[in-house]
């Protein structure tokens, strides 16, 4: 089963992921391939496979992507091998995607897995609030860009099986528990 986590920058996407999988046996991550620099505290294959802009461009012309994007100035994507090899493993896969690539994975792989899609919606205000606690440095006009995006990102809830507002992180972990304890007794029946 593959859990896609989606929601603007900030919105919790991977503090909830790493609570997941220190909480429920059989949950993993797959790191998303990026051509952005680490930020403090991330390490190689942890947060994210880290290659230079023309290793990435050299793997979208052999179609090594199930999906990927640019995203200020970035490019970010989904490994077909990585992704293949998590999920004949059996495991339950939590990834992290923005909503562009939701939706082409849900267009790939909605008849051969088993897919659940959530969406973490987050006030304008609050969203701010974290960017600027993250600690990432933003410029006045990277931040104007990040909280740009949300109101794109909220036009894409529709594509989501589930709409959480992230107001209180151990009440959203608690909900998306049950969705994942709940769609995984769906799956085994």
């Amino acid at each position: 089963m593959l859990v896609i986590l989606s929601g603007v920058s900030g919105a919790g996407k991977d503090t909830i992921k790493k609570e997941l999988i220190k909480r429920m046996n059989n949950v993993e991550t797959l790191p998303s391939i990026t051509s952005r620099k680490p930020r403090i505290g991330e390490e190689e294959g942890v947060q994210y496979h880290f290659i230079t802009k023309s290793e990435f461009e050299e793997k979208i012309k052999n179609n090594e992507f199930y999906e990927y994007d640019l995203h200020h100035d970035n490019y970010y994507g989904t490994s077909r091998k990585l992704m293949n090899d998590k999920i004949l493993s059996g495991k339950i896969i939590v990834k992290d995607i923005e909503v562009n690539g939701t939706e082409n994975l849900v267009k790939l792989l909605k008849n051969d897995t088993k897919l659940v899609t959530i969406f973490l919606k987050v006030e304008k205000e609050e969203l701010r609030r974290r960017l600027e606690q993250r600690g990432d440095n933003l410029t006045e006009e990277e931040m104007n860009l990040r909280l740009s995006r949300l109101e794109y990102e909220e036009s894409k809830m529709k594509l989501y099986d589930y709409v959480i507002k992230n107001d209180n992180l151990e009440k959203t972990i608690q909900i998306i528990i049950s969705i994942i304890e709940n769609e995984s007794r769906l799956e085994n029946n």
